[in-house]
């Protein structure tokens, strides 16, 4: 069962993909819009935690 850590990481990128899909301001590639800006720096705080604590877990 995946951890919740990574739970809400895959949330948050899923809230980003269906901003992206129904704003005509922000891209795949970053937000142009309050909300999007919004969206996408929860998307990537959780990704940088997610991603820093795999790594420590990998260097053990």
């Amino acid at each position: 069962m995946p951890d919740d850590l990574y739970q809400r990481y895959q949330a948050a990128h899923r809230a980003w993909q269906a901003h992206t899909a129904t704003c005509t301001s922000c891209t795949s590639d970053g937000p142009n819009c309050p909300a999007g800006a919004r969206s996408f720096e929860g998307f990537a705080r959780l990704q940088d935690v997610y991603l820093t604590r795999l790594n420590q877990r990998l260097r053990r």
